[in-house]
């Protein structure tokens, strides 16, 4: 049986929901931030114009809401977190897209 990639997401998106860690579909995740052009400024562990994905899930590591924090963050872009080069909103993901991403970031930027 093929997906699509909106059943990847909504599969994502239940697994989230009753997963007590950041499980996610990787795949589903590092397609949706290379079509986003996200990786276009981050990297999984290095700083490029903005921080890594690993620094991002450190220091939301523990927090409660960081899913939704961050989620926000990617919808509504901003600056002044990392440092002063704006991040640019992503207004047009959907917020199971936006979870995902979130999710993503939180857990390592996973490869598989």
């Amino acid at each position: 049986m093929k997906m699509d990639f909106k059943q990847v997401v909504l599969a994502a998106s239940a697994l989230l929901a009753t997963a007590g860690a950041y499980a996610v579909d990787a795949a589903a995740a590092k397609a949706l931030a290379s079509k986003s052009a996200c990786l276009a400024c981050h990297a999984v562990d290095k700083k490029l114009v903005g921080p890594s994905y690993k620094d991002v899930a450190a220091k939301h590591k523990g927090q409660a809401d960081a899913l939704d924090k961050v989620a926000a963050r990617i919808k509504s872009g901003g600056s002044g977190m990392y440092g002063a080069v704006p991040m640019p909103p992503q207004p047009g993901l959907k917020d199971d897209e936006l979870k995902l991403l979130a999710a993503w970031v939180l857990a390592g930027a996973p490869d598989q």
